[in-house]
């Protein structure tokens, strides 16, 4: 068990696996022999290893809890994640105004909830969509977290010679 799940007050249990059963089901057994539920997304979403093969108990988690994904598929990148299971995502646009023929710059910052299936650092790509409202302010899950490239393409620094 990891430390999230220390925590915890209650028994941590997938809600569609029933522990005493005498004759597991099939279709639930991962490659360790373990119960455990995990489904499809779809929309061309991979499940992620650790979904499958992983102890995690999230009901909120797309892959293997009680939540389905439905609506827009947005991308940002990640900029906060001080709160458990959420983090703070932040989309660039241009927005037009009429007025002066001109483009202005703005953000929007959308509080996602996130999988403990994925591994994420700030500054990371996160691919996100709409799902049940989770709780006050929470209506998106991550779907794909895209790590940051090291090296930055085609912008260099100018070197005397």
């Amino acid at each position: 068990m990891t430390e999230v799940e220390l925590h915890e007050n209650t028994f941590p249990q997938q809600e569609r696996i029933f522990l005493a059963t005498k004759r597991p089901v099939k279709k639930f057994i991962n490659k360790q022999g373990k119960q455990r539920y995990w489904r499809k997304v779809g929309l061309g979403f991979k499940t992620p290893k650790a979904a499958v093969e992983g102890t995690f108990v999230d009901k909120k988690c797309p892959f293997t809890g009680n939540v389905s994904i439905r609506g827009r598929i947005l991308r940002g990148t990640i900029v906060s994640a001080k709160m458990k299971r959420t983090i703070i995502v932040r989309r660039n646009f241009l927005h037009f105004v009429p007025k002066y023929q001109r483009f202005e710059k703005h953000h929007r910052n959308f509080p996602v909830h996130i999988s403990p299936a994925f591994d994420f650092q700030v500054g990371d790509e996160a691919i996100f969509g709409q799902c049940r409202p989770l709780s006050k302010t929470v209506r998106f899950n991550v779907l794909q977290v895209n790590p940051k490239s090291k090296k930055r393409p085609g912008v260099k620094k100018f070197e005397r010679f």
